[in-house]
C-alpha cells in the first residue's frame, strides 16, 4: 500500500498539529524524541528520507491513547500498522523481543503442523468434541513454555480458570488441537500474509465444527477476530464474545457466585480490551462480586489506563521498563496488595518489571482469582 492510500484511510491529513497525541503518548513521556504527530508529519511533508526506514514506527505501542484523545479522530495505530506492512514488504522490519521465538511459533502455525493443545483442558475440566460454544485458548500454552520455569509465571492459570468457570455455568466448550494463533502479532508486525493464513485456518476450523459462538479470554484474540478477521475472510458465521461480558451476565442472573476473599486489589485495563474494545465495567463488576475484596482504582484507569509497555513482542526496551514501573508504582499508590490483570501479555510484562523492583505487590490473573473463589 502506498503512502497516499495510508494517509487517506487513516485520515492522517486531518492532523491539526495540536500535539495532543504526543502529550498523551506513554512512549513520548519517556522518550521525548518519539512523537505520533511527527511520524505523520514526515509522511505529509514528503521529506526525502524514506518513512518506512524510521525505526519509530516499531516503538509505537499501538495502545490507542493518542487516537482516543485526537480532536481529528486520526487512527494512529492503524497508520502505524499499515506503514509497518509496507516497511516489511520493503525488507525493513523491526527487531523482535525474546529472540523472535514467538514470531517463529506463529509462522510455524501457518503450515500443516500437528499440535497437542487440548491435553491440559482434559485434565482441568470438561470439554466437548462438538457444540455451539468454542473456547479460543490462543497462545497461552506456548507462552507457558517460555515463562513458567524461568519467570515463575503460570500462563495456563488463565485458560484453566476460564474452563472451570464455563463448566460451572453448565457449558462444556469445544477446544481443538488444530486451533492456530489468532495472528494478532503477525498483523502488528507487518506480516499480512502470515496473518491472513492464520485467519483462514481458524475460521475454517470453527465453521467445520459448527460452533455458533466463540468465547475469548485474551483481549488481543477478541479484537483480532472482531475487527480484523471480517476484513480478512468476510462474514465469520459465528458470534464473537468476550468471556467477561458472558460471565458478568451469569453472575447477575445468580447462576454463578463467589466465596469471600479478603484483600485490596487494583485492576489494570488492557489496551485492546479497554480503550479499543470498550470493555471496562464487566471485569470490575466481577472483581467486586467477590465478597471481602476491595477494589481501588489507580490514578490512570479506564480510557486513561496506561499501557503495559510492550506490544506484539516487538518493542521491549528501557522505555518499556519505565512505563511498566510507572504502572506498578501507581498500583502501590492506590493501596493495592495485588494488581489484577486481564491480558496474558500484560501479566508477563508487568511481572518482568516487578522482578527488578522492591515493591510489596503481587500480580494475578483475573480468571485464576475468579476460579479460585468460585462457590460450588
Amino acid at each position: 500500500m502506498n503512502l497516499p492510500d495510508i494517509v487517506d484511510l487513516t485520515q492522517a491529513y486531518y492532523c491539526l498539529d495540536c500535539g495532543i497525541c504526543t502529550g498523551s503518548c506513554p512512549v513520548s513521556r519517556v522518550t521525548p524524541d518519539f512523537s505520533p504527530r511527527l511520524m505523520v508529519e514526515k509522511v505529509l511533508m514528503d521529506q526525502e528520507e524514506n518513512p518506512f526506514e524510521d525505526m519509530n514506527i516499531w516503538s509505537c505501542l499501538s495502545c490507542g491513547q493518542c487516537s482516543s484523545r485526537c480532536p481529528s479522530k486520526i487512527d494512529y495505530p492503524e497508520f502505524v500498522r499499515m506503514v509497518r506492512e509496507e516497511a516489511v514488504r520493503q525488507g525493513k522490519g523491526g527487531t523482535p523481543a525474546h529472540r523472535g521465538l514467538f514470531q517463529a511459533v506463529m509462522r510455524l502455525q501457518t503450515l500443516d503442523v500437528k499440535q497437542s493443545k487440548t491435553d491440559w483442558a482434559r485434565e482441568a475440566g470438561r470439554i466437548s468434541e462438538s457444540g455451539e460454544t468454542y473456547f479460543f485458548v490462543g497462545c497461552a500454552p506456548f507462552f507457558d513454555v517460555e515463562f513458567r520455569d524461568d519467570w515463575g509465571v503460570d500462563m495456563m492459570a488463565s485458560p484453566k480458570g476460564v474452563l472451570k468457570l464455563l463448566n460451572a455455568a453448565g457449558i462444556e466448550p469445544v477446544i481443538h488441537d488444530d486451533e492456530r494463533c489468532c495472528g494478532h502479532d503477525l498483523l502488528w508486525n507487518g506480516d499480512r500474509p502470515g496473518f491472513q493464513k492464520l485467519a483462514e485456518l481458524n475460521v475454517s476450523l470453527i465453521k467445520k465444527l459448527g460452533c455458533k459462538r466463540v468465547i475469548f479470554h485474551c483481549p488481543e484474540g477478541y479484537m483480532t477476530f472482531k475487527k480484523y478477521y471480517p476484513q480478512a475472510v468476510g462474514e465469520l458465521g459465528f458470534e464473537v464474545v468476550h468471556f467477561y461480558e458472558f460471565l458478568a451476565d451469569q453472575v447477575k442472573s445468580g447462576a454463578i457466585s463467589f466465596n469471600s476473599f479478603e484483600g485490596t486489589v487494583t485492576y489494570h485495563d488492557p489496551c485492546r480490551l479497554g480503550r479499543q474494545a470498550g470493555i471496562f465495567e464487566p471485569p470490575r463488576s466481577l472483581i467486586s462480586s467477590i465478597p471481602g475484596l476491595t477494589l481501588n482504582e489507580m490514578a490512570h484507569n479506564r480510557e486513561s489506563g496506561i499501557c503495559c509497555g510492550t506490544s506484539a513482542w516487538m518493542n521491549c526496551s528501557a522505555c518499556s521498563k519505565e512505563i511498566q514501573k510507572t504502572r506498578l508504582k501507581e498500583a502501590v499508590a492506590a493501596g493495592a496488595e495485588t494488581l489484577i490483570t486481564a491480558c496474558p501479555k500484560c501479566r508477563v510484562h508487568l511481572s518482568c518489571a516487578l522482578r527488578d523492583m522492591e515493591l510489596e505487590l503481587k500480580i494475578r490473573d483475573i480468571n485464576d482469582l475468579l476460579a479460585q473463589t468460585l462457590k460450588v
